[in-house]
C-alpha cells in the first residue's frame, strides 16, 4: 500500500485525521494494514486449521497437488473455509434477529418499559405471513405470537422457515429441487460447523451447497426477521435528510457516538439524550447540549429512523476518537476494533461496552438490558456528560455532507404508486422501456487494504451514468453519502433515462435502504418486482446485480451467498479468498449459476466491476427481449400521468399560498 494519505482514502476528513495520526505516531487500521502484509497462503484459503494435526499450509499457487496431513485437498480446504465464513456471518446477523424477537416479546408482555409497537400495520402484515390470527386481538397479543413464531424459526428442525414463502414461487421450487430450503436458522449453522470439521464432509460441491442453505437462513430468516421486527418496534423508515462525516461532531456539545449494530441500544440512547433533565445536566457541565452521532450500521439504524447524523463508516471509528471531541463511544456488537481501547489512554474518550456478548480489555462495561433500558441509557449518557470537562483541545475536520436516507421497500412502493396504488409497476415499466437499464445493490464494508471509499464511489458514479438505479446499505451507503451521492443533487451523474424517471417519480438515483441486516429489504423488493410482472418469473430473470466493492467481514460472504442462492449475480471486490482453488472458484461462479441461477465472482478493479455488471445486465435484458437501448425523449403514459399529478399538486399549493398571503 502506498504511504500517501490520499492513497489510503479519498475522504478529505479521513485524510486530515490521518495526517494528525501520522504526525503523532498514533496507530490506526490504515497504518497497521500498511505495516502488516496479509499471509499469502491464508489469503487464498491455502491453510487448514480445523484440527490440531495442523495447521497445514499448502502451496501458494493455484492447482497445487499438496494435501493436508489427513489428505484433504486444496479444494476441500477452500470449500470448508468458505462455508465456515458463511456460517459465522449468518450467525452474526441471525443472532441480531433473535435479539430483536426477544425484545419484541418483552415489549408485548410489558417487561420492557420504554419500548413500544410503532408500526402496527407492519406487525399485522408479518402476522398474516406467519398465519397468526389478527381479527379481534390487541396488538400486544399479536406481537407475542409474532415474537414466538420468530424465535421458533431458529430452533426449527424440519420443514422450511416461514419467510422462504416471500420469494417468487419459481425460486422456492429451485431451493427445494436443490435441497437448500432452510429448515431452521440455527440448525444449518451448526450443521455447517459439523460438516466442515476434520473428517466429515470432504466433497467441495456438497459443502458449498450446504453453505447456500445456511446463508438463506440469514437472508430470508434472521436478517429479514431483524429488519421486520425493527420496523415494528421503531417504525418503518421513510426518507429524511441528515448529515454525514466527522464534521458532524460539535465543538461545544457533549459528543456521544453509538457504534455497532443493535438498534435496541442506540434508539434508547437517543431517547435518553432528549430527556430535559439529561440536557440540563449537560449544561451544568458547561456544554450547550448533547450531540448523538453514529458509526457503522448503528449509524444507519438511527439515521434512517431518527435523522441522527453519521460520523462515518467502519474505517473512521479510530479517527473519530483522534479528533479529541468524543466524550463516549458506546459500542455493542460487530465491526468494533479492539484498537479503540488503547486510544482511550491517549484521549479522554470513554469506550463503553454494553453487550453481554462482547467485552474489550480496558473498556468500561455498562451492560445494557432491554428490561431496564431507559435507566441504563441515562446512566451511559450521564457518564459521557461527566467526561465533558476532561476534553482536551479538539481538531474536528470541517467536512460534512447532506444525505437523504430511509427508503424501505414499503416506501419505495408508495413512492412509485401512491397511498392507494403503491406498486413497483412504474419501476418495472421503466426497466422494460430501457429508461432504467437495471438495478444494482452496492453494499458492504470498508477494507483498509483498499483505498477507503474509492471503489464504492467509482462503481456507483459509473453505473449511474449508464442508467442503472442504485440501492445501498451499510458502510457502502455511508461511503457515497460522504460525497453527496445520496441526495437529489446526485442526478447530475445520472444517465438521461434514469434521470427522466427519477425526476418524474421524485426519487434520487441512489436509494439508502438501511443497515447491513437490511439487505433483506432488497430481497423483498426483488420479489415484488417479479410479482409485478414483465421481467420474468424469478429473481434470476431480473436485470439486477449485487456488488460489495470493499468488503472485509464474514457477514459479507453470507450476504453474497444468500443473494446468489436467490438468483443474483454478485461481484466482490478485492482478492479472491478462495483463490488457491481454481475448482472452488469455478463452483461458486459457473457451478452455482447452473444450480441456482446466480453466481459469485471476485474482481479487484472498479472499472472491471462496472464492465462485468453492465454486461450481465445486457444479457438479462436480451433474454427478456427488452429494448436494448433507450433514446431519451417522450415520457410513457405512466410518467406523463405522474408528472401531471405532481404539476397539479404544485399548482394547488401555490394557490393555497396565494390565498393565505392575500388573507
Amino acid at each position: 500500500m502506498a504511504t500517501g494519505e490520499k492513497e489510503k482514502t479519498i475522504d478529505p476528513a479521513a485524510q486530515a485525521m490521518l495526517d494528525i495520526s501520522t504526525a503523532e505516531g498514533i496507530s490506526t487500521a490504515f497504518s497497521r494494514a500498511e505495516a502488516m502484509r496479509p499471509c499469502p497462503i491464508g489469503r487464498g484459503a491455502g491453510c487448514c486449521s480445523v484440527c490440531f494435526a495442523g495447521p497445514c499450509r499448502l502451496a501458494t499457487r493455484p492447482g497445487s497437488e499438496l494435501t493436508g496431513v489427513c489428505g484433504a485437498t486444496q479444494d476441500t480446504i477452500a470449500a470448508r473455509y468458505f462455508a465456515r465464513a458463511v456460517a459465522a456471518g449468518a450467525a452474526a446477523h441471525s443472532d441480531h434477529g433473535r435479539d430483536m424477537a426477544l425484545t419484541l416479546l418483552a415489549t408485548a408482555t410489558g417487561k420492557a418499559p420504554g419500548y413500544g409497537i410503532h408500526d402496527e400495520r407492519k406487525l399485522r402484515k408479518v402476522a398474516h405471513l406467519m398465519n397468526i390470527k389478527i381479527d379481534g386481538r390487541s396488538k400486544e397479543e399479536i406481537a407475542i405470537d409474532v415474537a414466538n413464531a420468530a424465535l421458533a424459526q431458529f430452533g426449527n428442525q424440519n420443514g422450511e422457515i416461514i419467510y422462504l414463502s416471500r420469494a417468487p414461487q419459481k425460486r422456492q421450487e429451485v431451493w427445494r429441487q436443490q435441497g437448500i430450503a432452510t429448515r431452521g436458522i440455527d440448525r444449518e449453522i451448526v450443521e455447517t460447523m459439523h460438516r466442515t470439521g476434520m473428517g466429515t464432509d470432504q466433497d467441495p460441491e456438497h459443502i458449498l451447497t450446504h453453505a447456500m442453505r445456511t446463508s438463506l437462513g440469514d437472508g430470508w430468516g434472521g436478517s429479514m426477521l431483524g429488519t421486520d421486527i425493527g420496523d415494528i418496534l421503531f417504525g418503518t423508515p421513510s426518507p429524511l435528510r441528515t448529515k454525514v462525516n466527522l464534521g458532524v461532531l460539535k465543538e461545544d456539545e457533549v459528543n456521544i457516538l453509538v457504534h455497532g449494530h443493535e438498534p435496541t441500544l442506540s434508539e434508547m440512547i437517543v431517547a435518553a439524550a432528549c430527556q430535559p433533565d439529561v440536557i440540563e445536566y449537560a449544561k451544568s457541565k458547561g456544554a450547550k447540549g448533547i450531540n448523538i452521532a453514529g458509526l457503522c450500521c448503528t449509524a444507519n439504524e438511527v439515521l434512517m429512523r431518527q435523522g441522527i447524523p453519521s460520523a462515518g463508516n467502519f474505517l473512521q471509528q479510530e479517527l473519530a476518537m483522534v479528533t479529541g471531541a468524543v466524550e463516549a463511544m458506546i459500542v455493542d456488537v460487530q465491526c468494533i476494533m479492539e484498537a479503540l481501547s488503547p486510544l482511550t489512554e491517549r484521549f479522554h474518550t470513554k469506550l463503553i461496552t454494553t453487550s453481554p456478548k462482547a467485552k474489550i480489555p480496558g473498556a468500561m462495561h455498562i451492560q445494557f438490558d432491554e428490561h431496564d433500558a431507559m435507566a441504563i441509557a441515562k446512566l451511559i449518557v450521564r457518564t459521557a456528560i461527566d467526561n465533558y470537562p476532561n476534553r482536551p483541545k479538539t481538531r474536528i475536520p470541517e467536512y460534512s455532507e447532506d444525505l437523504v436516507a430511509g427508503f424501505s421497500h414499503e416506501y419505495i412502493s408508495y413512492m412509485l404508486g401512491g397511498i392507494y396504488r403503491d406498486s413497483f409497476r412504474p419501476l418495472n415499466d421503466a426497466i422494460v422501456q430501457g429508461r432504467i437499464r437495471g438495478v444494482v445493490a452496492v453494499v458492504g464494508c470498508n477494507n483498509p487494504r483498499e483505498t477507503q471509499d474509492y471503489n464504492h464511489h467509482t462503481v456507483v458514479k459509473e453505473l449511474l451514468g449508464n442508467d442503472v438505479l442504485i440501492v445501498q446499505t451499510g458502510c457502502g451507503a455511508i461511503a457515497n453519502a460522504k460525497y453527496g451521492l445520496l441526495t437529489p443533487e446526485a442526478m447530475e451523474y445520472a444517465g438521461p433515462g434514469l434521470r427522466e424517471v427519477c425526476e418524474a417519480v421524485g426519487m434520487p438515483p441512489v436509494l439508502h435502504v438501511g443497515s447491513c441486516v437490511d439487505n433483506s429489504r432488497i430481497l423483498t423488493a426483488l420479489s415484488h418486482m417479479v410479482a409485478e410482472g414483465g421481467l420474468g418469473d424469478d429473481i434470476s430473470d431480473l436485470p439486477v446485480a449485487g456488488i460489495a466493492p470493499e468488503w472485509m467481514h464474514e457477514k459479507a460472504l453470507s450476504i453474497a451467498t444468500y443473494a446468489v442462492a436467490s438468483g443474483v449475480y454478485v461481484i466482490m471486490g478485492g482478492d479472491n479468498p478462495i483463490g488457491h482453488s481454481e475448482s472452488v472458484t469455478r463452483l461458486v461462479s459457473a457451478g452455482w449459476e447452473k444450480q441456482v441461477g446466480g453466481k459469485l465472482e471476485f474482481e479487484r478493479e472498479a472499472t472491471r466491476i462496472v464492465e462485468k455488471t453492465l454486461a450481465h445486465i445486457a444479457v438479462k435484458r436480451a433474454a427478456l427481449k427488452l429494448v436494448p437501448k433507450y433514446e431519451p425523449g417522450a415520457y410513457s403514459r405512466t410518467f406523463v400521468s405522474k408528472l401531471a399529478q405532481l404539476s397539479r399538486a404544485a399548482g394547488e399549493e401555490e394557490k393555497e399560498e396565494e390565498t393565505a398571503q392575500s388573507n
